[in-house]
């Protein structure tokens, strides 16, 4: 039964149309391209039990966040592995196993939302999952490159585009059918008709028939990060359902039967074939970097150019991922509180939309360019454009606090729209680069090294912005405390201010809470939270800016001989 999944079993016949690929592979990538849509689910994560906002019990951000980052290392780790795998069996192969890992990481993934149990989130959705994405993400690349030699840049920007396009259709699928089984806790009331006490945890609890249970606050600051809008008051932590879990189980067995449908389109073509009146480029000085000469996997990692290439891969991931991962999150805490009536929960979810856009209109967009502009000079714009707008970030953040204007949020948006089309657009450039620097019998094993690159961006990207956030954060509330009339925090929050760590812990404080006690006049520090990240994203920019700039054609004593 596994003969029609081999790769003997696929090769085309004569006069197949090459077209047919390009929808098997876009199948695959934007079924696991939805990853980038990881930050849709960060709201509803945190609020588990309490729902219409974090109880004391609730996973933190952080630890939602690293369940992505788990994923983007496995998904480096298993398509290094597969590579090789890939050039033995064929796509149709990898693509079925990477249809089981994807689907069923999110019936793991469910189960332990379900169940509260957070490691099995990370083993279903990060290492399962990762698997699935590592090997659904190489199956069509190398193949696409055999099809397309005349067009390298287009045909790895087609399958990488559905990639990034990936998370705009899950952005319609997500949030759905999270509301779908989405059910509201109890309610007691405003905050001024329920008696509420605080335990020494910094928990807020609440009389009901006779037992202390726990409750959280909804306050005016609040409401705009509901899932579902509701009224600002107390509510009853353990009552509700933020409906997540049952999105996973959904979305889980879609994205099985579309990824498993793609994989039985993979043809590959038959040894020896190019497009009818193609010939190679002649190897003279304007081709200097498209060898005609093909360098063994083994032998590519004796070269300093694949490890100039993985530096390139590595920090333009870097630079973009750790934004991708608290996206939603990050656009509401820099203009959510100076622009409320604009930015609210759905603004926030249209801008991870078009995030997936921009990126996926990048991919193909850019990749297509570097077959005209060549892919030393297309990555040398990524690099110096990306600095500029890195940099103008904070700058921006700061004016909108000052002078909340819509003017500083279109800036934003547009300055992080454009850095998302450099994303995309390197990562769909790179294959084609490889290809030039290394010839094309190989490429797909090379390629899946080169996304350990990937693996390693997805730990620093995401742990760089949540780290430097989370020193932001604690810096920003005791500088706010300073300001706060000791009476008047007693007074809000039940306990004075010698609790403050524990209160903080169990997030009965938060910034938002005291901006709602501080004096007339006083900035809201959330818009800054982010700026230390944005320079750190420049710096590194900048390394890869000079990797690619000292990249060279491989030395002839690493080419396969003939």
């Amino acid at each position: 039964m596994l003969d029609i999944l081999t790769k003997q079993h696929i090769v085309a016949k004569e006069g197949f149309n090459r077209w047919l690929i390009a929808p098997a592979a876009l199948g695959i990538h934007l079924c696991i391209g939805s990853v980038y849509a990881w930050s849709l689910f960060n709201p509803s994560l945190i609020k588990r039990l309490g729902v219409v906002t974090s109880a004391a019990d609730d996973w933190t951000l952080k630890s939602v966040v690293w369940v992505f980052t788990v994923a983007i290392v496995f998904l480096g780790l298993s398509a290094a592995v597969a590579g090789k795998w890939l050039e033995k069996v064929g796509p149709r192969m990898v693509g079925t196993v990477a249809a089981c890992c994807w689907g069923g990481g999110f019936m793991i993934g469910g189960i332990g939302i379900l169940t509260g149990q957070l490691w099995l989130l990370y083993l279903g959705y990060g290492v399962i999952g990762g698997c699935g994405l590592g090997l659904g993400y190489v199956s069509p690349v190398s193949t696409l490159i055999r099809w397309f030699p005349d067009r390298r840049g287009m045909a790895t920007g087609i399958a990488i585009m559905g990639f990034g396009g990936g998370a705009m259709i899950a952005k319609f699928m997500i949030e759905p059918f999270v509301k779908i089984f989405y059910k509201a806790p109890d309610y007691l009331g405003t905050v001024d008709s329920v008696t509420l006490t605080t335990d020494e945890s910094g928990r807020r609890l609440a009389e009901i028939a006779g037992n202390l249970q726990e409750v959280v606050i909804v306050g005016a600051n609040d409401i705009a990060n509901m899932l579902v809008p509701g009224d600002a008051g107390v509510y009853v932590v353990g009552t509700g359902t933020v409906g997540v879990a049952e999105a996973f189980f959904t979305l889980g067995a879609i994205y099985f039967v579309i990824m498993m449908c793609a994989a039985f389109g993979y043809r590959v073509p038959r040894e020896g074939w190019k497009p009818a009146g193609w010939e190679p480029p002649p190897e003279d000085e304007q081709h200097a970097m498209v060898s005609q000469h093909s360098v063994h996997i083994d032998e590519a990692l004796k070269t300093p150019q694949f490890y100039q290439l993985w530096v390139v891969l590595c920090f333009n991931v870097t630079a973009g991922i750790g934004v991708l991962a608290v996206a939603k999150t990050m656009i509401n805490e820099i203009f959510g509180s100076n622009l409320p009536d604009i930015v609210d929960f759905g603004f926030a979810s249209t801008y991870v939309l078009m995030i997936s856009v921009f990126n996926m209109c990048g991919r193909i967009v850019w990749a297509s360019a570097s077959d005209y502009l060549g892919r030393r000079n297309t990555y040398w714009i990524f690099f110096t454009l990306g600095i500029i707008l890195y940099c103008s970030i904070p700058y921006t953040a700061q004016q909108a606090s000052i002078d909340p204007s819509v003017v500083w949020l279109v800036y934003f948006y547009a300055a992080t729209m454009i850095i998302f089309t450099m994303y995309g657009g390197g990562f769909a450039t790179i294959p084609a680069y490889l290809a030039d620097i290394f010839g094309t019998k190989f490429v797909g094993g090379i390629h899946g090294r080169l996304l350990t690159a990937w693996a390693s961006a997805g730990v620093f990207g995401p742990l760089a912005i949540t780290s430097l956030r989370e020193i932001s954060v604690k810096d920003a509330i005791n500088d706010l405390i300073t300001k706060i009339s000791p009476a008047d925090f007693q007074a809000t929050f039940g306990a004075g201010v010698e609790q403050l760590d524990q209160l903080v812990a169990a997030k009965t404080v938060t910034i938002s809470k005291l901006m709602e006690i501080a004096p007339t006049g006083t900035v809201d520090p959330t818009s800054s939270l982010y700026n230390t990240t944005m320079y750190l994203m420049a710096a590194i920019l900048f390394v890869a800016l000079i990797a690619n700039a000292t990249m060279r054609p491989v030395n002839p004593k690493h080419h396969m001989k003939d």
